[in-house]
């Protein structure tokens, strides 16, 4: 267990952290037709803290992480001690998939604040406001 916190960042920052240090690896926790349809960040990674129907915690979450880490980085690397990404719509399923890789042993954790849609405009809209997609920061579809 640890007393650390999650880091709250904004997607600029994360851009940033990203570009700066080749070990950091951005994880969108979204669901796999989110990520595909309505967009992703360019080279983020799809592993989903909830997906649909039933919208339970993905149970092998953690373990998909240190997977995925260790097939982009090598078994020889602590890949706890890596910079750790995680993006979600707007911030709030990535914060707690976030906390999940920090009880889990993960020791270098960001959240991405504003997610990649971002908040609610006057109208209900998301991508108006804020959101790595709003500040045209790299994005695809698939």
């Amino acid at each position: 267990m640890t007393s650390q916190t999650v880091n709250g960042i904004t997607p600029p920052q994360a851009w940033d952290i990203l570009q700066s240090n080749s070990g950091a690896t951005l994880i969108d926790v979204r669901t796999s037709m989110e990520y595909e349809y309505v967009g992703h960040p360019v080279n983020a990674i799809n592993i989903p803290w909830k997906e649909a129907p039933d919208w339970v915690i993905n149970p092998d979450f953690t373990h998909k992480v240190r997977a995925a880490l260790t097939a982009r980085r090598g078994t020889g690397e602590d890949i706890e001690s890596l910079p750790v990404l995680t993006i979600c719509r707007s911030g709030k399923r990535s914060l707690a998939a976030a906390e999940e890789l920090m009880r889990q042993g993960f020791r270098n954790v960001y959240n991405v604040e504003e997610g990649f849609e971002g908040d609610l405009d006057g109208k209900k809209h998301r991508s108006t406001i804020n959101g790595w997609r709003n500040r045209n920061l790299p994005w695809e579809q698939s």
